[in-house]
């Protein structure tokens, strides 16, 4: 079976579980997975580039047979070229099967979200987390420079928050949020995600998705919320983000309430850094490394890379995770602006409203009520957001 992957990093990181899954399922032998070259982020890394490929083979070997090409007595023959089905279950994949029929060769043409979060066999779930949180690791190179930071970042303070600040330019033009926009701006952002073909939605109305709580949070809203929180202004905090939209203006409405904000490029140096230049998802590597290690993760969207940050700090023993609502808290910060709120009160709030969302163990959440077919899928909680209570021991450690 060979796989193209889809996406940046994360995504393509849990579509190889997934596809790692399937060739078990399948009883077939995996080719090491094509990355996505051709994304909005444009990154020619290859497998090895990113992942550690000698130790994915290795460590799966008990698993899966997997090869680092396709057999040249095979490349030549035609090939079933598939693009299976979201969130499938085991039956499915039994049907497909009858494949291997008329075919020697399948080719998986995208790799995210092809098996379903719920209701598949104990060893295939405890499998996706061996690949995902064991097989995957990363090159050596980033694993090396990723620990280095992470020993830098513990020379300024013994302890650390990683903030995933999901404010830039290509998110905030898909979920068409300009709130605390210019008008320039945000013309800007809709031209943006005009010209991206693969943006279906065009015409997007920005108040509701921000009282819908659909909006990455401002750097202000983040900074407001960490107050609310009790953290003290000195808390060191890493940001693991690409290029804050508006820069240091923006950026400013945080680092003046935490001005002990670091990024990769204040730990490294510029010849650190010249490897990866150019390489989106290598550097994301490395923000992923310095995120899962963190003494508080706290995301400001829930995109790819919060999901599966935050599955594998549940993994290692659901280390805190503080995952905002977003919803409620701009329900908040707009009764606060608008000075119905006292400060006092406001924070007393804050802190209610996420006293369940730290981080502790809980099963997986559902869809809600009524959702049926594909719909109810897409609504769950994601496997890899939250992969208790398959992959993890009730002393809350993760599986060996």
């Amino acid at each position: 079976m060979t796989v193209r992957c889809n996406g940046g990093l994360n995504q393509m990181r849990t579509g190889i579980a997934d596809m790692v899954a399937v060739a078990r399922i399948m009883n077939t032998t995996l080719v090491i997975p094509q990355l996505d070259k051709s994304s909005f982020w444009q990154d020619t890394s290859t497998f090895s580039d990113i992942f550690d490929e000698v130790h994915f083979i290795k460590s799966l070997q008990q698993d899966v047979r997997i090869v680092k090409e396709l057999p040249k007595e095979l490349a030549s023959l035609p090939r079933a070229r598939k693009h299976f089905t979201s969130w499938a279950g085991l039956s499915y994949y039994e049907e497909m099967m009858e494949l291997w029929k008329d075919h020697q060769v399948i080719h998986v043409a995208k790799s995210d979200a092809r098996l379903a979060n719920n209701y598949l066999p104990l060893d295939i779930q405890r499998l996706r987390c061996r690949a995902l949180y064991h097989a995957l690791r990363f090159s050596p190179s980033i694993e090396s420079l990723g620990k280095k930071l992470m020993e830098r970042l513990r020379s300024r303070a013994k302890r650390y928050i990683a903030l995933h600040l999901r404010y830039e330019k290509d998110m905030l033009s898909f979920t068409g949020c300009t709130y605390g926009l210019s008008d320039a701006e945000s013309e800007e952002l809709r031209v943006m995600r005009e010209k991206t073909s693969h943006w279906k939605i065009k015409n997007i109305n920005s108040t509701e998705q921000r009282i819908s709580g659909l909006c990455p949070l401002t750097p202000m809203e983040v900074g407001i919320f960490l107050q609310a929180l009790g953290f003290p202004r000195s808390t060191l905090i890493y940001i693991a983000a690409g290029e804050i939209y508006g820069g240091e203006r923006r950026l400013l409405e945080l680092t003046s309430r935490f001005p002990n904000i670091v990024f990769k490029e204040m730990l490294a140096t510029q010849e650190e850094l010249r490897t990866f230049s150019n390489h989106a998802s290598q550097t994301a590597a490395l923000d992923y490394i310095i995120s899962v290690e963190s003494d508080v993760f706290i995301p400001s969207h829930s995109g790819n890379m919060a999901r599966a940050v935050e599955g594998h700090r549940r993994f290692l023993g659901h280390q805190k995770t503080i995952t905002p609502d977003r919803k409620g808290l701009v329900e908040l910060l707009d009764k606060l602006e608008a000075g119905l709120l006292e400060v006092s009160s406001f924070s007393s709030l804050v802190n209610q409203l996420h006293k369940n969302r730290f981080g502790a163990p809980r099963k997986r959440g559902a869809a809600p009520l009524g959702i049926k077919g594909r719909a109810r899928s897409r609504l769950e909680e994601s496997f890899y957001q939250n992969p208790y209570p398959e992959c993890i021991c009730k002393s809350e450690t993760g599986m060996r």
